[in-house]
């Protein structure tokens, strides 16, 4: 009996302080239970509408983002690149990647002056409208530099290396569309 009685007290001892550690139910002092439920579900619908919104102006692209010289170069074997393949596609990529690369750097650049641009007390509208047309302006450099070189890429292959990637990117839209 006392062994029963120290076991029963052991268990207390161990279970209250690790019960007093569950916060699954705890919410804040005087807020409704149905309330946080009703944000939850809010936060949910607009990730998910987010995510809609996302997808379909991200669909147009992924035809686009297949054809980029990394992605065919990921894919040689399953494509049966030719080395003369392989190698236009590498000098694609390295070019594009070198002007990608010096977009990129404008952006930051300019990206960093419109940020101290708004910083300043009376907020210099002028220089933040400078700053963030050339740092628009240097991203679509940055986007043109990939977005002709996938046209490139694309160009390299044949007809029947073409017809796999559109099949990828079918299927993958197909996938999309039943999420």
């Amino acid at each position: 009996m006392k062994s029963l009685a120290l076991i029963t007290t052991t268990v207390c001892l161990i279970a209250v302080p690790l019960a007093a550690q569950d916060t699954t139910h705890a919410r804040r002092p005087g807020a409704r239970p149905r309330a946080a439920i009703g944000q939850r579900e809010m936060g949910r619908r607009g990730d998910d509408e987010m995510m809609g919104m996302m997808r379909e102006m991200m669909a147009p692209i992924m035809r686009i983002v297949a054809y980029t010289p990394d992605h065919l170069l990921d894919h040689k074997d399953s494509l049966q690149l030719t080395a003369a393949q392989v190698s236009k596609l590498t000098s694609i990529r390295d070019a594009a990647k070198a002007a990608h690369d010096a977009a990129a750097a404008d952006v930051k650049t300019h990206l960093g002056a419109a940020a101290q641009a708004f910083q300043t007390a009376a907020g210099d509208t002028t220089a933040l409208r400078e700053h963030f047309d050339e740092a628009h302006a240097a991203m679509g450099k940055a986007h043109w530099a990939m977005l002709s070189a996938a046209a490139q890429s694309r160009a390299v292959l044949t007809d029947a290396q073409r017809q796999k990637v559109d099949a990828w990117v079918n299927a993958m839209a197909q996938r999309e569309h039943r999420m």
